[in-house]
């Protein structure tokens, strides 16, 4: 190739990315305009929660969420709270983002009043709740405590935990990488190099995420945003280090950087195309999710990985070119100097050593290590993931929460956030005698708005206790709505219990009814989360065993990389579980840290596991079975480390979100990527694939070779 064109080609590489980086980088604080919270959208749309979610914009004007503004004195409410409780309300009603104001409802015991408060539908739940919680403080006579919460309170402290996911999230990851890398290379230039790769990989999926999400093409909230920026930052590092490591074995064959490069590229496109594959077949198996947030992943994920390959391996290769040997600098790679010693006697370094140990014991390596590991499974018996309340989702301070339990104390649980029932109209005394008799409803009334003439009242709360005003039903389409006020709070496992109560009990007075709400929705969330990690599981297994064995060529070899997955995931599963509930005190956690702690911890797991077999594979060709396993760890051994630590870091900055779901899976997956790196890609892989010797690889015809070549 004509020397200018070597010149040319890279520089040209890094122009297309420094503009991908120019226009994509400002989306970076953009990714929250096109999110959602509405957690009804993520449901599917068969769910009883979506359908009358749908169905009740029949009934009345379909407004937001409601806000709960509670005031408590201990000892009684005075003349002067009482008068500053109905300013507050007139203040309310004349909010441009408030639809509806109930009237000041009065405690039974005189301690406390609420006010419900209608956001209307284009509110932002996080900025109104906002504005009212500054407006209590600077307002409210000294002795009066006031908290808003209710669902657009626990809307506003998700999306202020949230508020940190766009800049201080993405800088703890780099903060932690960069510190990582600077250890590992002992270079200042190179992590930087490494860096570039792995921002310009983000902005460049943030852009195209940006772009979908706007045309309504893909779903984008908080989670998913999070879990973009670290699945990418740790991705694209990783596959930049396994390509780095090939370019410095380069650089001391070759004079020239450009023969260096294509030799790199040679040896590194086949593991880290066949690792970025696998993680997009396994991230995409989430399609097959019935709630959105979970599906919306699956591309979004699969879109970030693929920028991750690209940019490994046409950035980093240029950006590399240009610097060529003084990326290195002070350890630069000199021409023609020997490759260090990977085994034998003379071979020295930790790698070398444990090479040793594999080596001489096999078996009982293989074997203490899988008992270790099915040892920290054992956690697994006490883990508890079928939901958690709304109110537990906040790790910390929540005014909502604390909120939500000055009202159960003196008002019934569920106000402000009733069960909804749908039924036929012809049915409206059977269904509310059947909701009002059911253990946990405190109080039945019809929702009312421009009632016709003829309607027929039904059993009505009394407005003193939860402010549901007696009504006569709306008929529409021959359905009526009934507005059920639970005694337990609307997120409690009490309240869940309710719901699923009065769903047996209305269909027996009419088949056709349905429950919705909040509490319903939370149950129909938790209900398909479940069932999602019950189908999702064994599809990510079976499609992954199916990458390997196409890129390995061999069946035995994938069953056992699988096996060694599936194992290492139950054990940082366990230990999980064993922390979360002794060392955390958490009360649980949600379906979705399963699901999603198993599709990355596998489809991460077997990355390691592509860029060691790869490896062992290659060697094995020159050098025989046994031969061929010790080289491929000693050879990958450092790069596959230093991966770990670094995707394991990266993982481990969704910790500083406080959000439940996301500090557990900050915690399983970095966890199990470390106790992937040091136990099972050192230990257990190489140790039983030379138990196996040659069989490992049947049917191929590296089973056939001779044990020594």
């Amino acid at each position: 190739m004509p020397r200018l064109l070597r010149i040319v080609i890279p520089a040209l590489v890094v122009l297309v990315w420094l503009v991908l980086a120019a226009v994509g980088g400002p989306f970076a604080g953009r990714i929250s305009e096109v999110s959602t919270t509405d957690q009804t959208a993520f449901l599917p749309a068969s769910a009883d929660a979506t359908t009358v979610q749908e169905r009740s914009r029949d009934f009345r004007d379909a407004g937001g969420a409601p806000a709960i503004v509670v005031l408590e004195r201990d000892g009684g409410l005075t003349r002067a709270d009482t008068s500053t409780a109905a300013s507050l309300a007139e203040a309310l009603a004349d909010r441009d983002d408030v639809d509806a104001v109930s009237p000041v409802i009065p405690s039974a015991d005189g301690d406390a009043v609420e006010i419900v408060a209608t956001l209307t539908a284009a509110a932002d739940p996080g900025d109104t709740v906002e504005a009212v919680r500054a407006d209590l403080e600077d307002t409210l006579p000294e002795g009066l405590s006031g908290y808003v919460t209710g669902p657009a309170g626990f809307t506003a402290d998700l999306t202020a935990a949230f508020a940190g996911i766009d800049g201080l999230l993405l800088g703890v990851a780099l903060a932690a990488v960069l510190v990582i890398l600077v250890v590992v290379y002992r270079s200042p230039l190179l992590p930087v190099l490494v860096l570039t790769t792995a921002v310009s990989a983000l902005t460049a999926s943030i852009l195209v995420v940006w772009v979908l999400a706007d045309a309504g093409v893909v779903t984008v909230n908080g989670q998913v945003q999070g879990i973009l920026s670290i699945l990418v930052i740790g991705a694209a590092t990783d596959y930049a280090l396994l390509y780095t490591s090939r370019y410095r074995e380069a650089l001391r064959d070759h004079r020239t950087g450009w023969d260096a490069t294509t030799a790199a590229l040679r040896g590194s496109v086949e593991p880290i195309v066949a690792s970025g594959g696998t993680v997009v077949v396994g991230v995409l198996c989430l399609l097959l999710s019935d709630l959105d947030s979970n599906k919306a992943l699956g591309p979004v994920a699969a879109i970030g990985i693929a920028s991750s390959v690209l940019a490994a391996l046409t950035l980093l290769p240029a950006l590399l070119l240009c610097f060529r040997r003084a990326a290195f600098w002070p350890l630069r790679p000199v021409a023609g100097s020997a490759h260090p010693v990977l085994t034998g006697p003379d071979a020295r370094g930790l790698w070398a050593r444990v090479g040793r140990l594999v080596g001489r014991r096999p078996r009982t390596v293989w074997i203490v290590s899988t008992v270790a590991l099915l040892g920290m499974g054992t956690g697994l018996l006490g883990l508890r993931a079928d939901g958690v309340p709304q109110s537990d989702l906040v790790v910390g301070q929540s005014q909502a929460r604390d909120g939500q339990t000055v009202l159960a104390e003196h008002f019934p649980g569920g106000s402000g956030s009733p069960a909804l029932v749908l039924g036929d109209a012809d049915r409206i005394d059977a269904l509310a005698d059947a909701v009002a008799d059911a253990d946990g409803v405190d109080s039945v009334s019809a929702v009312a708005q421009d009632a016709p003439s003829g309607t027929v009242p039904v059993r009505a709360a009394d407005p003193a206790r939860d402010g549901a005003p007696a009504a006569a039903p709306t008929v529409s389409r021959g359905q009526v709505l009934l507005e059920a006020t639970l005694s337990d709070p609307a997120d409690s496992e009490a309240a869940e219990r309710t719901v699923r109560t009065l769903r047996t009990e209305v269909e027996r007075v009419d088949p056709g009814a349905l429950v919705g709400g909040v509490t319903a929705t939370a149950v129909d969330t938790d209900d398909t989360g479940i069932r999602d990690r019950t189908v999702i599981i064994p599809v990510v297994l079976a499609v992954i065993l199916l990458v390997l064995m196409l890129l390995l060529r061999s069946v035995v070899a994938p069953l056992v990389l699988i096996g060694s997955v599936i194992v290492s995931f139950a054990a940082a599963l366990g230990v999980g579980a064993l922390v979360f509930d002794h060392v955390f005190g958490f009360p649980g956690a949600d379906p979705s840290v399963p699901l999603f702690s198993f599709v990355f911890l596998v489809a991460l797991g077997v990355d390691y596991n592509i860029f060691l077999m790869t490896r062992v594979r290659e060697e094995t060709l020159r050098h025989g079975p046994r031969e061929g396993v010790l080289r491929g760890l000693a050879a990958t051994g450092g790069v596959i480390t230093s991966a770990g630590v670094v995707l394991a870091a990266t993982f481990a900055a969704l910790g500083v979100i406080p959000i439940l779901f996301l500090v557990q899976i900050a915690f399983v997956v970095a966890f199990g990527v470390l106790l992937d790196t040091v136990v099972v890609r050192s230990l257990l892989v190489p140790a039983l694939v030379l138990d196996l010797d040659r069989r490992a690889w049947w049917p191929s015809r590296l089973s056939r070779r001779p044990r020594d070549m």
